[in-house]
Parts: structure tokens; C-alpha cells; sequence
């Protein structure tokens, strides 16, 4: 498992980038240069949204391996710490932070929605 290298979650980020293109949401940056690698950025409405895969970070509806399993908890749970870290120091820095799981685009109006919602409560 050591040897396995993450190719990044490339056909997540698509689906995303779908609906917001889809729903005619301009502003968007991917691979914007900021704390926690956030999978799109609003920069002008100081807006990062990410999309978690439930089984890194540890949805609650998700099973735990039944091999190696004290490992898998222990890294999951370091997930999840960063997760919390990561939405603290944005946070902090005056960003909105979104986070979707990943089954939630397949609901495309509700995550639509969503970040219509933040870009406007964002608006200064």
C-alpha cells in the first residue's frame, strides 16, 4: 500500500466544475494557491470549497476496512483532524469554506444551491 500514490480525485473535481458551469457560476479558480488545497476557489467572494471522498474522511455511513483495520482508522482520523485545522486557518483568515461529500453531487440543484447561497452571503 505504501507504493500506492494518489492520482487525485480528477473526475470529482470534473463533476463539480460541471454543476457549477451548469449552473452559471463564474469566478471560479482550480489549483488556486491556498491553505488545505480547496478543489475550487471564489478568490474575489473569499470562498474554498472542497469535496470529500467518504471513506478518507471517515463519513459516518462508511465502513471500516475489517483488514488492517487499526491503520486505516488511525489515517482516516488524521483526515478528519486536518479537515477541522484546515477549516479553522481559513476560517480565520476571513474565507468561507464549503465542503461537500461526494455522494452530495449527485444532487446537482441542492449543491447548486448551496454555492449560490455562499457567493451571495460572501458579497461585500
Amino acid at each position: 500500500m505504501s507504493r500506492v500514490r494518489s492520482r487525485g480525485n480528477k473526475l470529482t473535481e470534473l463533476r463539480l466544475i460541471g454543476i457549477v458551469r451548469a449552473s452559471h457560476i463564474t469566478g471560479w479558480r482550480r489549483k488556486y494557491p491556498l491553505f488545505g488545497s480547496p478543489d475550487l476557489v471564489f478568490p474575489k467572494n473569499r470562498v474554498a470549497v472542497f469535496v470529500d471522498g467518504e471513506f478518507w474522511h471517515g463519513h459516518p455511513n462508511e465502513k471500516m476496512p475489517k483488514s488492517n483495520a487499526e491503520f486505516w482508522l488511525r489515517k482516516i482520523e488524521r483526515n478528519k483532524a486536518r479537515d477541522v485545522l484546515v477549516n479553522r486557518v481559513l476560517r480565520e483568515k476571513d474565507w468561507r469554506v464549503i465542503r461537500f461529500w461526494q455522494r452530495d453531487l449527485r444532487d446537482v440543484p441542492a449543491v447548486s444551491d448551496a454555492l449560490q447561497s455562499a457567493l451571495k452571503g460572501s458579497q461585500k
